[in-house]
């Protein structure tokens, strides 16, 4: 946020000499307040791990969504959920959440002197913060945005919200991507020339941690366990995932474990029953324990269409589960191809059984893929450094 300021008038003293006036220093930014997805999700769960971090080192947080985000378990000192509920009203088909998310963070900012608001996703919460901001002048409010993704490389380039997208986004003091790849997507899609700051996702290499012991059973002892997690929508390549299973189950016994909802869970449920696989699938749903049952998995899959990071994959790595993954979108800036992983073409399907096999089959190379993704996630992804980064952004503002 960048204030107007006076040039500080020179002051003399009784003696004559001349002294300068030192111009007060804004305050740092302690109280903060942050807006995101809910749902299950990278967006959402990146966005409520930093708001965690941040308040366990003495800011005061303030979650304002429609709903309390998932990954809020417990009640956390210094962190606050103020709910946006849409009014709903005859006239209106559908009802106008962005509006009411703008009011409602206009009042949290009054009634909680907060110093700026970070919104995970351009659209449409970047839009509302803006609203927001306006309707508070001549009080200053920063705005931090962080770009997460679909936000940038499907709805907002959709001839509806481009513009609104674009203007969004440039009206920001504060612009975060959590990939190169995105950050470059950003640039050429809406001709952004203004600085984007890379924040990778984060993991806590403490929480997401391999387990000797579990109380969880998913399969047989003699049986491999492939995971899969994601929200289920088209992107997320879910027939793929069913059919790559199919596949590797003809050479191996093995469980496939499919934790999250969505759209496209019903149509994967059918294709298991399909293809003959449907008693060795799995579908957990969306479960908040997913510290709990990575570990217990000896491969995590992830051929996804579209992926401007992959949070999930990385807390894979943590937990000491080699990832076979797209290469595609941010994942090549997490996953290292022959190292901590495999990487294919999402179309590639005869690739992704391959690695899955060559996995399965040989403990020691897993095992040596996995210490190493370990190694990984916590020198170059652990939560410290990025949250760290996120403060110096806020700091900027002043």
């Amino acid at each position: 946020m960048t204030a107007q300021r006076k040039t500080p008038r020179a002051k003399s003293s009784s003696s004559g000499e001349t002294r300068r006036a030192v111009p007060a220093r804004r305050r740092r930014p302690r109280k903060i307040g942050i807006t995101c997805y809910s749902h299950f999700g990278g967006s959402g769960v990146v966005a409520t791990e930093l708001g965690l971090a941040l308040a366990r080192r003495g800011f005061e947080i303030h979650f304002i969504a429609h709903r309390l985000p998932f990954r809020l378990r417990e009640f956390s000192s210094n962190l606050y959920f103020h709910e946006a509920t849409p009014a709903s009203y005859p006239v209106f088909e559908q009802t106008p959440y962005n509006l009411a998310l703008t009011t409602k963070m206009v009042e949290v900012v009054e009634n909680y002197s907060l110093d700026l608001l970070h919104v995970h996703y351009a659209m449409p919460f970047a839009a509302s913060a803006y609203l927001a901001r306006q309707l508070l002048l001549p009080r200053q409010l920063g705005v931090v945005t962080t770009l997460h993704g679909t936000d940038i490389t499907v709805v907002g380039v959709e001839p509806a919200f481009f513009r609104v997208t674009k203007f969004s986004i440039e009206s920001s003091d504060r612009v975060t991507a959590v990939s190169r790849y995105l950050k470059e997507r950003a640039e050429e899609s809406f001709g952004i020339t203004r600085p984007i700051d890379v924040i990778y996702n984060f993991v806590d290499p403490a929480v997401f941690a391999p387990r000797k012991h579990s109380s969880i059973r998913l399969a047989p002892p003699s049986s491999k366990v492939i995971m899969h997690a994601s929200n289920f929508r088209p992107v997320k390549n879910i027939p793929a995932v069913i059919r790559i299973f199919a596949e590797v189950r003809r050479k191996v016994a093995a469980k496939l474990v499919m934790v999250g909802d969505g759209p496209e869970k019903a149509g994967a449920e059918q294709l298991a029953r399909e293809l003959g696989v449907d008693r060795d699938v799995l579908f957990l749903g969306n479960q908040d324990c997913m510290e709990e049952l990575l570990p217990l998995a000896d491969i995590f899959l992830l051929p996804s269409s579209s992926e401007s990071f992959g949070l999930v994959a990385l807390e894979a790595m943590s937990a000491e589960v080699p990832v076979v993954a797209s290469s595609i979108g941010g994942l090549p800036e997490v996953v290292e191809h022959g190292m901590t992983g495999f990487l294919h073409d999402p179309g590639h399907l005869a690739g992704f059984v391959g690695s899955a096999l060559k996995l399965l089959t040989n403990d020691r190379l897993r095992r040596t893929m996995g210490r190493r993704g370990r190694r990984v996630a916590r020198d170059r992804f652990g939560a410290d450094e990025m949250v760290d980064r996120y403060i110096r952004v806020y700091e900027s503002l002043r």
